[in-house]
């Protein structure tokens, strides 16, 4: 990891991913006039996909939700810069990769610090050819195998004493090659403990039932118990 600091900004990125100035690399109208937006999505706001060298990013720009969102969008206050949310989703993303969890590789965090806040911005790699859970059961259901495979994957990261805040199905995803992914790490936190884990797998569990009956996607108890039973063989040969 590089740092790239000038007055009020701090740049965190990986060089062997970012061949582009860490001040430019933030801004979408830069990559608009290089012809490298290849995409983009909508949430709480625009995530970009650009086009890089080799592999694909995904730009997004922190902000709040809920009703306090409404009021104050995407400052943060502002402690240290190794406090801020951008450097921490950036480190805990490497975290997650050496120890063997699929998640997107960091390519480059961004804080800026306004008076006592902050904000943040964040770009990691986007899976190839990769759709989430939501996506896919609305249209198939899932055999046997990729749900072992989703259990294993959580385990594994747990293993990493990872706590993922916010797991739900949205934010695992499967690739053509039916690999499992996990993504959106912003607030999570390396824990102690076991509690934690039961409180992922509670919401994860809730995650399903919320989509099977908003979308009535393809989903069964049976499934459950199989991703569980990978978890489990997971957490054995671990």
């Amino acid at each position: 990891m590089k740092t790239f600091e000038k007055d009020k900004l701090r740049v965190w990125y990986d060089e062997a991913l970012l061949s582009v100035s860490p001040e430019q690399c933030f801004d979408a109208g830069f990559w608009q006039q290089q012809d490298k937006i290849v995409g983009q999505a909508f949430g709480r706001g625009t995530t970009w996909f650009i086009q890089f060298d080799n592999i694909q990013g995904a730009l997004r720009h922190y902000r709040r939700g809920g009703l306090f969102g409404r009021l104050v969008r995407d400052h943060y206050l502002f402690y240290q810069w190794d406090k801020t949310r951008s450097y921490q989703e950036f480190q805990m993303l490497n975290h997650l990769r050496n120890a063997g969890v699929n998640v997107p590789r960091p390519i480059a965090a961004r804080a800026v610090k306004k008076h006592v806040c902050y904000q943040a911005d964040l770009i990691t790699e986007k899976i190839p050819n990769a759709r989430d859970l939501v996506t896919i059961l609305q249209e198939n259901a899932l055999h046997d195998e990729i749900y072992m495979k989703i259990g294993r994957e959580i385990r594994k990261m747990h293993d990493a004493q990872v706590n993922h805040t916010d797991l739900n199905i949205h934010n695992i995803l499967i690739d053509d090659r039916e690999r499992v992914w996990i993504i959106d790490f912003d607030k999570c936190a390396i824990c102690i403990g076991q509690d934690w884990q039961t409180d992922n797998i509670q919401r994860l569990s809730r995650s399903f039932q919320k989509e099977q009956l908003k979308y009535n996607i393809f989903f069964s108890e049976h499934s459950w118990q199989v991703l569980m039973s990978g978890y489990l063989q997971q957490m054995t040969e671990s």
